[in-house]
């Protein structure tokens, strides 16, 4: 399968995460979920010099069945972010009837496209396998009508590029030839279990304790979606919660700018420096002068841990399928900032008699992404004989 080109889209109401394999290399990109309306009479980014960053000043023209309006150029990712009319997800977003949503896609897809043939000003770039991602509360409902729309040829214009003579854009035409929908915590366990280069078994312990149970809680932007595997399949009983981070990453902003005087450019902006550690939570409102964060960071983070373990508690009592459950395991890239806060709520949960012993594994944060690509992997090769070795039992 080395000659082939396959793309993995975790579509984080946070962040945008790809794993793309082009002849059998890795590359993987990360974009802040925002976009912005481009108007050029406001535009004020240094194009013209060499070491502009193409990633961090995304303009974007599709033109595609899959969006209404195919005349309007967008700014994603970290450049929308930095735009007075930014947009980021709102609260229990529907991905799949949003235009924000393929607009991020391909233009995520585009860029890499372009990194791959830097010296050309228009290209067809052919995905041999897309693999996407839906929260498992759109999953079943949503998951044939987003791979119809992502089916096809999908035009793309990069408008100004920094380094390419004038006209200064470059047109990628992305033909998608198959397309298949993962669960989002689903995937994760695929991402746990499996190999991403051989797709063989790499945790049989893991796979044996699914005899009696495992529940997996991805905590995200705006969704936890919850998962239940028996004997090392999905659960149908166990379904995910309109819950997420970005509710808490707002309380903070809010305070931040009511208190210190200091706007964030947008959550992923704070997320950022949340990642970082402690030592990077503070603002600078005026040149010298820092303010601490932390008192109102880590009041947020403990809220969002005690409810995450609330859902949890729930869920593990919901469903009659997984009551058995004897492995609890957090992932999400809101699980791993949290990751000392819910351990520190579990110790209460633990004091009720009311045990919940997570596992933060290896990755967390990126599992997802992972077993997409694994994934999209195992449906091409079914689908091709040539390849069906490839799948280890």
């Amino acid at each position: 399968m080395d000659n082939n080109q396959f793309m993995a889209v975790d579509l984080g109401n946070s962040w945008y995460k790809m794993l793309a394999c082009t002849n059998g290399q890795f590359s993987e990109y990360q974009l802040p979920n925002a976009i912005a309306l481009y108007d050029d009479q406001f535009y004020e980014k240094p194009y013209d010099e060499d070491d502009a960053l193409l990633e961090e000043n995304l303009i974007v023209e599709v033109k595609s069945q899959a969006i209404l309006d195919k005349r309007e150029i967008f700014y994603i990712g970290k450049a929308a972010t930095r735009q007075r009319n930014v947009s980021l997800t709102s609260f229990n977003n529907q991905k799949v009837d949003e235009d924000r949503t393929y607009i991020l896609l391909f233009g995520l897809a585009a860029y890499h496209a372009f990194l791959q043939n830097p010296e050309t000003t228009e290209l067809t770039y052919e995905i041999d396998q897309l693999a996407v991602s839906l929260p498992t509360t759109q999953y079943k409902e949503k998951k044939e009508l987003v791979k119809h729309r992502l089916l096809g040829t999908h035009s793309v214009i990069l408008h100004k590029i920094p380094g390419v003579i004038e006209p200064k854009e470059v047109l990628i035409k992305l033909h998608i030839k198959d397309v298949i929908v993962g669960s989002e915590g689903a995937c994760a366990y695929l991402g746990l279990t499996r190999d991403v280069e051989t797709l063989g078994i790499k945790d049989d312990s893991l796979i044996k304790e699914s005899q009696k149970g495992i529940i997996i809680g991805d905590l995200g932007g705006d969704t936890v979606d919850f998962v239940g595997i028996k004997n090392n399949k999905p659960v149908a009983s166990v379904e995910g919660e309109p819950f997420g981070i970005n509710l808490f990453l707002d309380s903070i902003i809010q305070k931040v700018s009511k208190n210190e005087l200091y706007k964030f450019d947008s959550r992923s902006e704070l997320e950022e420096k949340l990642f970082a550690g402690p030592s990077e939570w503070y603002v600078e409102p005026f040149a010298g002068v820092k303010k601490d964060i932390s008192k109102y960071v880590i009041p947020q983070l403990k809220l969002m841990a005690m409810k995450y373990l609330e859902l949890f508690d729930r869920v593990r009592n919901s469903s009659s399928e997984i009551k058995g459950a004897t492995r609890y395991i957090a992932v999400g890239g809101a699980a791993k900032l949290a990751q000392r806060q819910i351990q520190e709520a579990a110790v209460k949960w633990m004091e009720k008699g009311r045990p919940i012993d997570l596992l933060f594994p290896e990755n967390l944060e990126r599992l997802n992404v992972l077993g997409l690509m694994i994934l999209a992997k195992i449906n091409h090769a079914k689908k091709n004989p040539q390849f069906a070795e490839a799948i280890t039992k």
